[in-house]
């Protein structure tokens, strides 16, 4: 499938869905799917930089994907009596991000919270992206634990070292804000992502501002968990956290 962005019609409850980093609306289709067919309206959009080549990453800024995000809320409430933001990664802070600045946002889910990673040479970026304008992802980030998920994502090979830079000036961003974040939530991570640091999901929901928050540990998929293995429950545990908190 080409990696394009989704609207997918349903009722008058939505839900945008935030991809990560280097990857693209593709791996959010299987949760939008299932959740327009509990009848949700959800939007999925393309983030710049994303769904072409490597280098178009190294020309964005964090800046404009809160832009495409905003938009993208914008046009789901005109069309929704009452919206959810749910993002992997990246998308994961873009999400914490946008609860951060709406507060009538009714909820969030968030996927392997990418507020802190397991790279360690992850503070060389502001030096490196002069020398390096990407570099290989290892087998292990190309691959989740379950083999299979492979064939429900479209990602870049390589990261591109600006636009990875970009996304660390904007993780400190969100570090700051989520304590302001008040609205409802629910935080999935798994021990066996290699991407974010081990510590990420449970620093990343003790500091929540939110009073109604939820944490889920899984134990069998890898960094996208919602392709892997344990996708199945993750869906119907989103759904679940939507329902009960329509009010």
């Amino acid at each position: 499938m080409e990696p394009i962005g989704f609207f997918l019609k349903g009722g008058p409850v939505g839900c945008l869905l935030i991809h990560g980093f280097t990857g693209s609306p593709l791996e959010m289709r299987g949760l939008g799917d299932f959740l327009q067919e509990k009848g949700l309206t959800v939007s999925i959009p393309l983030l710049a930089g994303h769904g072409a080549t490597p280098e178009d990453l190294n020309r964005v800024r964090w800046q404009g994907w809160v832009a495409q995000v905003e938009d993208a809320l914008a046009e789901l409430r005109g069309q929704c009596e009452t919206v959810f933001v749910a993002g992997l990664s990246l998308g994961s802070l873009l999400t914490l991000h946008l609860a951060a600045q709406h507060a009538d946002i009714r909820g969030i889910a968030i996927y392997s919270p990418a507020t802190r990673v397991a790279n360690r040479f992850f503070w060389l970026l502001p030096v490196a992206r002069y020398l390096v304008k990407q570099w290989p992802k290892e087998s292990e980030e190309r691959d989740d634990l379950n083999l299979q998920a492979n064939s429900r994502v479209w990602h870049y090979d390589s990261y591109p070292t600006s636009g990875a830079n970009e996304l660390r000036k904007f993780q400190q961003v969100v570090r700051r804000e989520l304590g302001r974040v008040r609205v409802p939530a629910i935080v999935f991570y798994s021990t066996g992502d290699k991407m974010i640091h081990p510590e990420a999901g449970p620093c990343t929901f003790e500091k929540l501002g939110s009073a109604d928050k939820e944490l889920v540990t899984l134990h069998n998929s890898g960094h996208n968990l919602v392709v892997d293995s344990e996708r199945e429950s993750i869906f119907a545990r989103t759904y679940g956290f939507i329902v009960s908190h329509l009010g």
